[in-house]
């Protein structure tokens, strides 16, 4: 975990948080550094997170 957080240029404990869920949505740049510090492109973690995130659309607001 330390390797990873350094290598991302982020804290053990900010990466800590978004592993446990207490940073639910991470800003963009924390993402695109954990991608490069985990060889993962952020095309395929777009592709292997398409189906989980529901668009919004007009019904939802109220």
């Amino acid at each position: 975990m330390t390797d990873v957080a350094d290598t991302a240029g982020i804290s053990v404990e900010t990466l800590r948080k978004i592993e446990t869920g207490r940073i639910p949505t991470p800003a963009f740049f924390t993402v695109a550094a954990l991608c490069g510090a985990l060889n993962i492109s952020l095309d395929s973690l777009a592709d292997s997170t398409s189906g989980s995130v529901r668009p919004h659309s007009e019904a939802d607001v109220s």
